[in-house]
C-alpha cells in the first residue's frame, strides 16, 4: 500500500556534508486548552505509550527551553530530567517571577514548559520525535492559547506495522488527554528554518494535497478552531456538540471511505478518512474527495488564513500560501 505515500526527501550540501532537511512522516498532533499542571500526568502517560510503541532506542536526544535549546542525551539521567518536568505542579509557581530571565524567555516562547525528543542523532532524519509545549498559565496566556503535544513516526514504521497500529497509537494518546481537537496523517518534517526549506518541496506540495506542513508555533493560538483536515481527525466535546454530536456528524459524511466513532468515553469523536493515510495525487486525478467532504462540514471551524502565516513560506507568494491553506475548500 506504499502508493499512498510519496517519497519526499530533500537534502542540502553544507560545510559538514550532506544534511537531510525534509522528509515525509506520520504526524499526530493534539491541541489541549489546559495548563501544564492539569496536563502533566496525561502527557507522562502519552510519553510512555509512545516509547512502548516505537521501542526504547528510538528516541536518543532531547532539547528543552531550560538550556536555551542545548541538546542532551536521553541516558538514564536525561530521562529523569524529562520525567521531572512532568511532575504535577501549579502553573503559577512553575513559571516563576515575571522579571526573571527564565520567565521572560518563556513569555517570549509563549509557553510554561517546552521540550522536544528525537531519534537518529542531532538531525532527526529518522522521523521519530515527540514534542510538548505547555501554554503560559491561563492568567498570562494570550486569548485562544493551547498546549500542544505532537509525535511523528517515519513512514517506514507505517509500512512495516500497518495503519491499524498507527491509528491505535493516535487513539490511545487522544484518549488520555482533554483535547479540543487533534489529528494524525501524512506530513513533512522540516529540519531547518521553514523559509529555507519549503521551496525545495514546491512540487510535492502542489501535487499532494494530503501532505501537511506543520507549524506548531502558529497553532499555539488555535483556540477552538481546527488545524485542517487529515487522515484521522479528533473533534473535542465542545466542537462535536456544535456539529450535532456523533450521529449528526455521521449523517453529513457520506463518503464510503469515512468512518465516524468515539474515543473511549471522553466525549471526543474520531473521523477516519479511509484505511490508510493518503497524500492524494492531483496529477492522477486523486483530489482526496473524502477529505474535501469533511473540510466542507468543518469549514466554519477551520483555522483561518491570515497574512502572517505566509511569512515563514519564503519563496511563495501570499496567494500561493492561501491556495495551499484552502486546498480542500476551493
Amino acid at each position: 500500500m506504499g502508493e499512498h505515500i510519496p517519497l519526499v526527501r530533500r537534502s542540502m550540501e553544507g560545510p559538514d556534508g550532506e544534511r537531510l532537511l525534509v522528509r515525509e512522516v506520520v504526524r499526530i498532533a493534539l491541541y489541549l486548552p489546559h495548563d501544564h499542571a492539569d496536563l502533566a500526568p496525561g502527557v507522562a502517560r502519552a510519553l510512555d505509550l509512545y516509547r512502548k510503541a516505537v521501542g526504547e532506542g528510538a528516541l536518543a536526544h532531547g532539547w528543552d527551553a531550560e538550556d536555551d535549546g542545548e541538546p542532551f542525551a536521553l541516558t538514564d539521567e536525561g530521562w529523569k530530567r524529562v520525567h521531572a518536568s512532568l511532575q504535577t505542579r501549579t502553573s503559577v509557581q512553575g513559571l516563576g517571577d515575571v522579571d526573571s530571565p527564565w520567565t521572560q524567555r518563556m513569555m517570549k516562547l509563549r509557553a510554561e514548559y517546552s521540550w522536544t525528543l528525537t531519534g537518529g542523532g542531532l538531525t532527526p532524519h529518522d522521523g521519530y520525535s515527540l514534542h510538548y509545549q505547555a501554554r503560559l498559565p491561563a492568567h498570562r496566556a494570550p486569548e485562544g492559547s493551547v498546549s500542544v503535544l505532537s509525535a511523528t513516526l517515519p513512514t517506514e514504521y507505517l509500512l512495516l506495522h500497518g495503519p491499524g497500529r498507527v491509528r491505535e497509537l493516535a487513539m490511545s494518546l487522544a484518549d488520555g488527554l482533554p483535547l479540543s481537537s487533534g489529528h494524525a496523517g501524512l506530513a513533512l518534517a522540516l529540519f531547518a528554518p521553514r523559509g529555507r526549506v519549503l521551496p525545495l518541496v514546491r512540487d510535492a506540495l502542489a501535487r499532494h494535497p494530503g501532505l501537511d506542513v506543520p507549524g506548531i508555533e502558529s497553532h499555539q493560538s488555535l483556540g477552538s478552531s481546527v488545524d485542517g483536515v487529515h487522515w484521522v481527525n479528533f473533534l473535542g466535546p465542545a466542537l462535536l456538540d456544535s456539529l450535532g454530536g456523533v450521529s449528526g456528524l455521521r449523517a453529513r459524511l457520506l463518503s464510503p471511505e469515512t468512518t465516524v466513532g468515539e474515543v473511549g468515553d471522553s466525549g471526543t469523536a474520531v473521523v477516519t478518512l479511509g484505511p490508510w493515510p493518503s497524500a492524494g495525487d492531483l496529477m492522477k486525478g486523486d483530489a482526496l474527495p473524502s477529505y474535501r467532504e469533511l473540510a466542507g462540514v468543518l469549514e466554519p471551524w477551520l483555522e483561518v488564513f491570515r497574512p502572517h502565516h505566509a511569512l515563514g513560506w519564503r519563496g511563495y507568494t501570499e496567494e500561493e500560501v492561501l491556495r495551499w491553506w484552502r486546498r480542500f475548500l476551493d
